[in-house]
């Protein structure tokens, strides 16, 4: 009695464990749309944002405001603007070291560079001799097309060349990015140019400034527009 008793309890603690494994089996593992429901795509586990121009921006929008090179507190861009004595479209908008939503003062303009000294004419001297004096074919000076472009660099203005004002930008600034806040400056003709970080801008006044064309994360220069 006893043997078949034991039996009894082996053989059912053979059937529990027999339909355990056949359910573990059939059910499987989590599933991988479960797993991809419970873990973060890596790209999304950080937060990325993109900055365009201070228009973009919400007026009630809060900056890290810089006054000086010194950090004042968050502003709008309007009141930063305000506390620096400038126009908003003086102000670089950008991500900071920290990665924060930073406005700071464009470096300023330098002082523009000397007029170019017109040669004087040549003096025109008597004819003596009354008889017509027949011209001579001689070769035609050839004039270069474009202005004058001009690089400010050490504190000083340096020549570049005669060149269309796309040959300037890109003899200025191709290939060379600005970090937040800084601007390097140019002349072509009468215009200002100057670079800044995404874009290549131009004043006729040496104050207002508005973007004629893009710059690539490669530091290389788009179209001149």
């Amino acid at each position: 009695m006893d043997n078949q008793r034991l039996v009894l309890i082996l053989g059912g603690v053979a059937a529990i464990l027999t339909a355990g494994l056949a359910a573990i089996l059939l059910t499987g593992g989590p599933s991988d749309r479960d797993r991809e429901d419970t873990e973060t795509p890596p790209e999304r586990a950080g937060l990325q944002l993109n900055v365009s121009d201070p228009e973009s921006l919400s007026p009630d929008q809060q900056l890290r405001c810089f006054v000086g090179g010194q950090f004042v507190g968050m502003a709008t861009l309007a009141d930063c603007a305000q506390r620096n004595g400038v126009a908003s479209q003086a102000l670089d908008v950008g991500l900071d070291s920290t990665g924060a939503l930073t406005a700071i003062p464009f470096t300023p303009p330098p002082e523009l560079p000397p007029l170019v000294d017109e040669p004087d004419p040549m003096p025109v001297t008597e004819q003596v001799d009354a008889r017509p004096v027949e011209p001579r074919p001689g070769p035609q000076a050839q004039q270069a097309s474009g202005q004058r472009c001009m690089r400010h660099a050490g504190g000083e203005w340096r020549e570049v060349g005669t060149m269309s004002l796309g040959a300037c930008v890109q003899s200025l600034y191709g290939g060379r990015c600005e970090q937040l806040g800084g601007a390097s400056y140019g002349r072509w003709g009468d215009t200002t140019l100057r670079l800044v970080p995404g874009r290549v801008e131009q004043s006729s006044d040496n104050t207002n400034f508005r973007a004629i064309a893009p710059q690539g994360r490669d530091c290389s220069i788009g179209d001149v527009r």
